[in-house]
């Protein structure tokens, strides 16, 4: 039996960004139900994910193929405001630059119409000995 229900949730584009939506819960934050600075990352990571599938990339299959992936190689990222525990984001990203082997993504945290981070991440795609493809 499958539904809607049973379907993982996806994000989408809206013109070119790309919009994850997620909810900020207990594991996310810390004692004070804050959002822990480090999970924004994992945040960004998966909105990534989602559009890399969205544009038609099996990340998947290409490991499991000939072993290639994205690695982050440098993270650069602004805390704003802080997320707190219950909160709804999206994480809008945007190719900023496509080059031979990597790519620049503009990434950014928000929470209503409030910026809470403000992010830009370079990924190379490499193949499994770590060259660039």
């Amino acid at each position: 039996m499958s539904g809607l229900l049973d379907t993982p949730y996806r994000g989408g584009f809206v013109g070119p960004e790309h919009h994850f939506a997620l909810t900020v819960y207990f594991e996310d934050t810390d004692t004070a139900g804050v959002v822990y600075y480090a999970n924004y990352l994992k945040f960004m990571e998966r909105a990534r994910s989602d559009m890399i599938r969205a544009v038609g990339v099996d990340q998947a299959a290409a490991l499991r193929g000939d072993g290639s992936a994205y690695f982050v190689t440098e993270v650069a990222i602004k805390y704003r405001k802080p997320a707190r525990l219950g909160d709804d984001l999206v994480v809008i990203s945007t190719v900023e630059a496509v080059r031979a082997a990597s790519v620049d993504i503009h990434q950014r945290v928000i929470r209503g119409t409030e910026q809470l981070t403000d992010g830009r991440v370079t990924a190379a795609y490499l193949d499994r000995d770590g060259r660039p493809m």
